[in-house]
């Protein structure tokens, strides 16, 4: 190896670093070196560590990478794995009673003293229920011209705001002549129609095959928060006359009312209004031969109640 001076060892760097071609591959191969062993150094340090095995080992299988866990595994906590004691989710499973008493009221016309009443009432869950339902009119001063009927049906929700409902109807009818009663199947809906119209339309297959239908119609408008006007609709029709009551094919009859209540509290309203009923076809020419009035204008005086 050539010796180098000591000045010319001392201008090294400087030679190095203006013009390295000055250098002889002797000066140079020092640098080289250590330059090749601080890269060999590097290499190691961000190499991943490996052991070597020890002599007569058999050499360990590399360790398989660690799987993440899934969404699931991460949200799932202790206190979900034993459900046996929980509670319902929500309590839909109860059962509540509802009576409204739509009217029960005392009319004066031509025929005074009138009570006519028209109630119903349910007792079941959200879905199925069993509904109860009557109506009817009864003069306190004479027996005759007076009717009431009762219905047993089951209920079930079909849309949000309609019940299908299926049972059976007794009418009963007093005078003129025999007391006369009648049973008929009942097949129905009820509910609250488009722009807050209660309806309830039914149809009727009685005893001895004859069929008749009968539609109902109401509509709350608020005048004030608690005086309320309730016009009110009922329609009925058959599709064979009914001698024995009364009853005529056809349009039979009509009953037309509109009655104004305030709402001491919501579930008790006294109320007064009109009402105008109207009979058709055959079932006016039997009313007439028997006597009775074919047309009727009533002034009405009641109260309203749920419970």
């Amino acid at each position: 190896m050539r010796k180098v001076s000591p000045m010319r060892a001392l201008f090294l760097p400087v030679i190095a670093l203006v013009c390295p071609q000055a250098l002889s591959a002797q000066e140079r191969a020092p640098d080289q070196q250590a330059m090749t062993m601080e890269m060999q150094q590097q290499q190691q340090q961000h190499s991943p560590q490996q052991h070597s095995p020890s002599i007569g080992a058999p050499a360990s299988p590399q360790a398989a990478p660690a799987t993440l866990p899934s969404p699931a595994e991460e949200t799932k906590l202790p206190n979900l794995d034993d459900r046996q004691h929980w509670p319902s989710p929500t309590a839909d499973d109860a059962n509540y009673s509802y009576l409204l008493v739509d009217l029960l009221e005392l009319r004066e016309s031509k025929n005074p003293g009138v009570v006519r009443w028209d109630m119903f009432g349910w007792y079941g869950g959200d879905t199925k229920r069993v509904w109860i339902k009557t109506e009817g009119a009864q003069s306190i001063r004479r027996t005759q011209g007076s009717e009431q009927e009762a219905q047993l049906l089951y209920g079930q929700l079909i849309t949000p705001f309609f019940d299908f409902q299926a049972g059976v109807r007794y009418a009963h009818r007093s005078g003129p002549g025999p007391n006369r009663s009648r049973g008929y199947a009942v097949l129905g809906l009820q509910g609250l129609a488009p722009y807050r119209y209660e309806l309830e339309p039914s149809l009727f297959l009685s005893n001895k095959g004859q069929v008749s239908a009968r539609i109902t119609a109401t509509y709350d408008l608020l005048l004030r928060q608690r005086l309320i006007l309730q016009p009110r609709l009922e329609l009925n029709v058959a599709a064979q006359s009914d001698r024995e009551f009364e009853m005529g094919s056809g349009l039979t009859s009509t009953e037309l009312g509109a009655r104004i209540r305030y709402e001491i509290r919501r579930e008790f309203a006294p109320y007064v209004g009109v009402s105008w009923s109207q009979l058709y076809g055959g079932t006016r020419r039997l009313a007439r031969e028997d006597g009775e009035n074919s047309s009727v204008l009533s002034v009405v005086a009641g109260v309203r109640m749920w419970f």
